[in-house]
């Protein structure tokens, strides 16, 4: 799934608040850190290649591994979020400061942010913590999405007790 991006205006409170983070995290701001965060901002759920593609439309000469290294890193600091959808190359996301889940549809690969369940979730509580303070739950629904389903002229079907 290719994809041509173009950057958004940088937020200058955005901006500095990146700039805070990677400064109290030991980091230099940079303007690849930077771009690198403006590009996944913009566009949720992007992969390498695609924030790379973004990225170049403001740093022309960037390489696809400096990219790489910087979403490595933004991600150890928790700057970033990645997942990674079953059969698909890992998506970025800025959004880090919350525990939410995803929907992936199975036959064009959209990803949607589902907001963790509110209340009491069962299925969210391990029977078993092993020692370990969890932080948080990641669950993947697998779907089909509107729009597949509209080009089939099929309606989504209730979803089922399980």
């Amino acid at each position: 799934m290719e994809t041509t991006h173009r950057p958004a205006p940088a937020d200058p409170g955005r901006t500095a608040a990146w700039s805070d983070r990677l400064r109290a995290a030991g980091r230099r701001v940079t303007r690849q850190r930077l771009a690198v965060l403006e590009a996944v901002d913009a566009h949720p759920h992007s992969t390498a290649e695609d924030v790379a593609a973004a990225v170049r439309t403001a740093l022309p000469t960037i390489t696809v591994q400096s990219v790489y290294v910087v979403l490595s890193d933004l991600t150890a600091l928790g700057m970033l979020r990645k997942f990674e959808p079953p059969a698909s190359p890992a998506l970025y996301e800025t959004r880090t400061d919350d525990n939410h889940h995803h929907a992936y549809c199975v036959r064009c690969g959209a990803v949607t942010d589902i907001d963790c369940a509110v209340g009491h979730a069962p299925c969210l509580t391990p029977v078993e913590h092993h020692g370990m303070h969890l932080l948080s739950a990641d669950v993947v629904y697998h779907g089909v999405c509107a729009d597949c389903l509209a080009a089939d002229g099929a309606r989504p079907a209730a979803a089922s007790a399980g």
